[in-house]
């Protein structure tokens, strides 16, 4: 073994392409019906947007259709992604008000042919309040989601839904529509800050509204294995969601922080980064965890 070989940079290089090497030894496999995500935190800061365009990103390149839903005023997805987002374009606003339909909405992300998204604008800010005197509205977002997925139901294999850090009717839309959540959970300070709170949000939408909404999956971000308190933060994530809590963590990274900026996922702004090698792990785990769980319900 060479210096260079035993050095700290040696071995992170190696264990890179070991990890690569093991992804690409795999195959995801892709489920019969439409999976359909609400990606929620209401704090934060946490990378909830930068998890659903990544992960959204990660499993399109593994073979999937995937839909991501720009639920949040803010557009940072439809921004990351690439999507024209201006006042004036056919958004989720146009959906949720009942003047538009999906098909109309949807826009190819740029440089990914299996990826797709409908964007935010700075119209729906104020969609909130136009919501209140609708109709079931509530139920604004399933309804025009089912309404697309029963004419075209092998369109998607995934869908996720970015809503802003707020409960409010946008994120109650979300929830309504979705059969799972996905929770990111930062390793730093207050990491669970606000976190029992959402869990009864969550609880009070299943009974109510949803009884198909579970949280099937969570994500540790911005993992710094140099400190203890990383450590710490993901050692209790665990203890407290054994069978939620991917084992893959997604590190602190300029490269993940930066690709925005751009209108790019980090895999297609630096697909060599330890960020977008973190996602992809991350994505090849939700589908082999949800293949698992069929496989063992099948087998009962």
């Amino acid at each position: 073994m060479t210096e260079f070989e035993s050095s700290p940079l040696g071995n992170q290089l190696a264990d890179k392409v070991r990890r690569r090497r093991r992804l690409e030894a795999h195959t995801s496999p892709l489920p019969e019906q439409t999976r359909i995500f609400t990606v929620s935190n209401q704090k934060g800061g946490v990378g909830k947007t930068t998890s659903t365009v990544n992960l959204a990103a990660a499993l399109s390149r593994r073979g999937a259709r995937v839909l991501v839903i720009d639920l949040d005023p803010q557009g940072n997805a439809s921004t990351a992604l690439g999507v024209e987002h201006r006042p004036e374009v056919n958004s989720i606003y146009e959906v949720l008000l009942g003047e538009s339909s999906f098909a109309d909405t949807i826009q190819q992300a740029t440089d990914n042919e299996r990826l797709w998204c409908i964007p935010s604008t700075i119209n729906l800010s104020g969609a909130e309040i136009e919501l209140v005197s609708m109709v079931a509205r509530e139920q604004r977002l399933k309804s025009a989601l089912d309404e697309y997925l029963s004419e075209h139901p092998e369109a998607f294999h995934y869908v996720f839904i970015d809503c802003p850090p707020s409960l409010g009717l946008l994120t109650v839309n979300a929830f309504v529509a979705a059969t799972e959540v996905l929770i990111p959970i930062q390793c730093e300070y207050y990491a669970l800050e606000g976190l029992s709170q959402l869990l009864n949000n969550i609880s009070l939408i299943e009974r109510h509204l949803n009884p198909k909404l579970a949280v099937s999956t969570i994500l540790l971000t911005m993992y710094d294995p140099r400190t203890n308190l990383a450590q710490e933060v993901a050692a209790e994530v665990r203890e407290h969601f054994p069978e939620q809590t991917l084992e893959t963590k997604i590190p602190r990274s300029v490269r993940i922080s930066e690709a925005p900026s751009y209108g790019q996922t980090v895999l297609e702004y630096d697909p060599g980064s330890t960020g977008a090698l973190a996602y992809q792990e991350a994505a090849a785990e939700v589908a082999a965890r949800w293949a698992a769980r069929v496989s063992q319900e099948e087998g009962q």
